[in-house]
């Protein structure tokens, strides 16, 4: 692994190769001098999203050239360890549907705050001062570890731990799906957009068959419906741009 100096125009992106993801690394790109991204294999069902990862990289330096020269390197960690502990529908073969919890059974227990700390480490020692991550809390899963309170313990706590000074950044908390895709209009145009429809991967299920007008996907899990939906609103609404 190559020593980088510290910069304060650093970011790492904690990138899935979903629709959030990769707005939010298009968002980094904007922003930042350097953006390196992380991956996390935790033995996810749907692992496709792990060459999606590859194709929306490839696919953004083609068609920015000025982000291309931003986006440095990739890294991929290992969790399936993890995986097998949190065990949920996204990592078994169970249904999808709401625990007696009232939490969804996609739930993986903790899995945004181990991204982070793993991601936290990742960036200490590569030298980039800001963690961008596509958390949200408007149209969410229904998942505690999206909320911008959780990801603000955690940002103080990583701090505190590392004796660092890093920066969690959440471009998406308080979007909506259908202004989701509105940014990624305002940042890349029609170019950035169909990309993310063509490549990017969301489906609970993995299924990269039948490719929709928002995307590829089974078209009736969570995740999917939700894409949709966001679409659909997006498309009524006159497909605006959203302000970065």
């Amino acid at each position: 692994m190559t020593a980088f100096r510290p910069t304060a125009d650093g970011a790492l992106v904690l990138f899935s190769g979903g629709q959030d993801s990769a707005v939010c690394l298009a968002w980094a790109l904007a922003r930042y001098g350097r953006v390196e991204t992380v991956g996390f294999d935790y033995g996810q069902r749907h692992i496709v999203e792990m060459e999606a990862r590859q194709r929306v990289r490839t696919g953004l330096q083609q068609r920015f050239p000025d982000w291309a020269a931003r986006l440095g390197e990739d890294h991929v960690l290992d969790l399936r360890g993890f995986g097998a502990v949190a065990e949920s529908a996204l990592t078994t073969d169970r249904a999808i549907e709401m625990t007696a919890r009232g939490l969804p059974s996609t739930f993986v227990p903790g899995r945004n705050l181990v991204f982070l700390v793993y991601a936290a480490a990742l960036a200490d020692r590569r030298g980039l001062p800001v963690l961008i991550g596509g958390m949200c809390e408007t149209d969410y899963s229904g998942y505690p570890d999206c909320r911008r309170d959780t990801i603000d313990a955690m940002q103080q706590a990583l701090n505190l731990g590392m004796e660092q000074t890093f920066r969690v950044e959440t471009p998406l908390m308080r979007l909506t799906k259908a202004q989701t895709w509105g940014l990624a209009a305002a940042l890349g145009g029609e170019s950035l957009v169909s990309l993310i429809v063509e490549e990017s991967h969301t489906c609970y299920r993995g299924e990269r068959g039948e490719l929709h007008p928002w995307g590829h996907g089974c078209g009736d899990c969570p995740a999917c419906a939700l894409r949709a939906a966001g679409w659909d609103a997006w498309v009524a609404a006159g497909r605006p741009a959203t302000a970065p």
